[in-house]
């Protein structure tokens, strides 16, 4: 028996949510459940913050955004028929780590893979950090994204920090998760 690992499918850009629905219901009229089990397109809630000509700041509704344009995630066993149903899906331009020839692609590395589950929310291990209260992390996504600060207090139910940043001259605390922040 072969492991359920995760692969790296190429769709044409702005079409992976459509190329998730096509596979996914391949996936349940051609019986294969048992060896194609999640396909997961890696997006993320985004909210942008803008000034007004008054100077106050408005927030926008969340949207989504994909961090891998053109790509979607698959979990499965790579057998000869679940193979042959994700190329033949309908938007699907091929396997990334496959080359060519009819040679089966390569999984993408557990480590990997759980990085990106835990950045959009469908992991369901624990985060583990590096950095304490006290140390200076750098935020990699969201409205202070780019900023440094110190990690003032931490929750590990929530996997958020607060971190003390430093905006219009003063510090103000930020809730950041953890997969958000990166020690200095």
């Amino acid at each position: 028996m072969q492991d359920k690992l995760w692969y790296v499918v190429n769709t044409y850009s702005g079409h992976e949510n459509k190329v998730k629905e096509n596979l996914e219901r391949r996936v349940q009229s051609m019986g294969i459940e048992d060896s194609l089990f999640r396909v997961i397109v890696a997006e993320e809630e985004v909210i942008e913050y803008k000034t007004n000509s008054k100077g106050e700041k408005k927030k926008s509704e969340p949207k989504k955004k994909n961090l891998f344009p053109g790509y979607l995630f698959v979990e499965m066993i790579m057998t000869d028929e679940a193979w042959y149903v994700v190329r033949n899906t309908p938007g699907v331009t091929g396997f990334i780590g496959s080359s060519g020839g009819g040679a089966k692609p390569f999984p993408v590395s557990p480590e990997e893979i759980e990085s990106i589950l835990q950045r959009i929310g469908e992991s369901d291990k624990k985060v583990i950090v590096d950095f304490a209260v006290g140390d200076q992390v750098k935020i990699l996504s969201g409205p202070y994204r780019g900023k440094d600060g110190a990690v003032e207090s931490m929750d590990n139910d929530s996997e958020t920090a607060k971190v003390l940043v430093l905006f219009a001259s003063q510090e103000i605390p930020a809730e950041v998760s953890y997969v958000d922040l990166e020690r200095i």
